[in-house]
């Protein structure tokens, strides 16, 4: 049996029970169990697996967690930009796709194979030159960024993209028709931002969606929305 443990800190608490519910379903299907350890400055998931499958998959998360709840939490406190609390979260959800897959290889590497991973640890001291790159991208946004600035950088965005996504009411299904959570990691579930998050470059929309969700799809994907 295989037994792995992830730490943060506990004003991280949240990317360890995103981590936790993310890897339920894995662990209950092939017989693992994890366990969850909240202290006065730690917060902790311990698994145990017979199977390689939920070994893999925390990986990945970690990725996720570094490449996304953390570099949101760098952007969000260093961008110098004047826009609405809702434009800003969008920016910079647009800026974490835009270098994902480059950034989630990086991490990566750099997070290895081990039994026990502390991800405060790892982005302290083995992500120096991702750090320096997000800091260039923060420097590259101009304080005078506006709302049609960001619309501009959306479009080119969605332009470049050939990724498909579907929705559904409000939730945001991948390709594989796996419902997205990632937007999570930025503090609470967002379909807007989910949608900013995947990359899309075309947004299938099966059913109805609400208003201010369909203003979001037209002034984002005006052309790349399908409904049916």
């Amino acid at each position: 049996m295989e037994e792995i443990t992830v730490s943060d800190g506990i004003e991280n608490s949240l990317f360890i029970t995103y981590l936790y519910n993310a890897l339920s379903g894995v662990l209950s299907r092939t017989g693992g169990g994890e366990e969850l350890m909240f202290g006065a400055e730690r917060a902790a998931l311990r698994i145990r697996s017979q199977d390689t499958e939920a070994a893999l998959l925390l990986r990945e998360l970690l990725t996720e967690i570094i490449g996304i709840g953390y570099k949101y939490r760098y952007l969000d406190a260093n961008l110098k930009v004047a826009l609405s609390k809702r434009d800003r979260k969008l920016l910079c959800a647009a800026l974490i796709a835009a270098d994902y897959e480059g950034d989630k290889g990086y991490i990566a590497r750099k997070i290895g194979q081990s039994d026990e991973y502390n991800i405060d640890g790892i982005y302290l001291f083995r992500l120096g030159p991702l750090k320096e790159k997000w800091q260039h991208i923060v420097e590259y946004v101009p304080g005078g960024f506006t709302g049609s600035d960001l619309k501009q950088f959306c479009d080119f965005l969605v332009g470049e993209s050939r990724n498909k996504i579907y929705l559904r009411g409000k939730t945001v299904f991948g390709e594989n028709f796996r419902p997205l959570r990632r937007s999570l990691l930025l503090g609470e579930e967002d379909t807007e931002a989910e949608i900013m998050l995947s990359d899309a470059g075309y947004v299938y929309c099966l059913g109805d969606v609400g208003e201010e969700l369909s203003d979001f799809l037209q002034k984002f994907y005006a052309e790349r929305a399908i409904f049916s």
